[in-house]
């Protein structure tokens, strides 16, 4: 038998499981905010219809939401993981 004392096992992962849900947030904010910026289908295509490409949807709210996706990831990143 060895006389061997036991070291407790440290935990080297770089991020936690925290984190990494914090990075899949981020991930679904950033997708939805591209989602809206995507163009949709005009019902003719031959007649530009100002209000669809310069609406409040596309020129607004997704580019926040892609950039509240990219602070969320900043966020995940930084944190530290929890220790057990």
């Amino acid at each position: 038998m060895s006389n061997e004392k036991k070291q407790p096992q440290s935990n080297n992962t770089l991020f936690g499981k925290q984190n990494y849900s914090w990075m899949l947030a981020g991930l679904a904010i950033m997708a939805i905010g591209f989602i809206l910026m995507a163009g949709g289908k005009s019902a003719d295509p031959n007649v530009f219809d100002d209000k669809d490409v310069n609406g409040f949807r596309r020129i607004t709210l997704a580019p926040i939401l892609i950039v509240a996706g990219l602070i969320v990831e900043i966020f995940a990143i930084m944190k530290k993981p929890k220790d057990n």
